[in-house]
């Protein structure tokens, strides 16, 4: 389904990345589900510190930008998984830069001297 430009709020290609992938959680949560399906509180335990209102909200924008899908299983209890979309799976070479771009960030400012802390969901 094509989406109706007229109600696209962007000019700038960078801006209406950001806007899609753009805040704390959005990027890590692309970047956890590149491993395949996962269910909501397994993307919380990989993200102890984001609040289950937080994740249901930033599911909620990945869904209706596209980038992820909600799987609902008819089971009691309810079963709930969110992959990437095809979509989603083209953001997939952004999250590699940012953790390139990243790490070397972290390199120069730790300088040789610390030791290293524990690796983030991209490395």
């Amino acid at each position: 389904m094509k989406r109706d430009c007229s109600k696209i709020p962007y000019d700038c290609p960078i801006e209406a990345t950001l806007g899609l992938i753009g805040g704390k959680w959005k990027a890590l949560i692309l970047d956890h589900l590149t491993g395949g399906a996962l269910r909501f509180g397994e993307l919380q335990k990989m993200m102890p510190k984001i609040t289950p209102k937080m994740l249901t909200q930033q599911l909620r924008e990945l869904e209706t930008d596209g980038l992820i899908l909600r799987h609902v299983y008819p089971v009691v209890p309810p079963k709930v998984e969110y992959e990437l979309t095809d979509f989603g799976q083209t953001v997939l070479p952004i999250l590699d830069a940012m953790c390139a771009w990243g790490r070397v960030y972290l390199d120069n400012v730790r300088g040789q001297d610390e030791t290293e802390p524990a690796s983030c969901a991209c490395e």
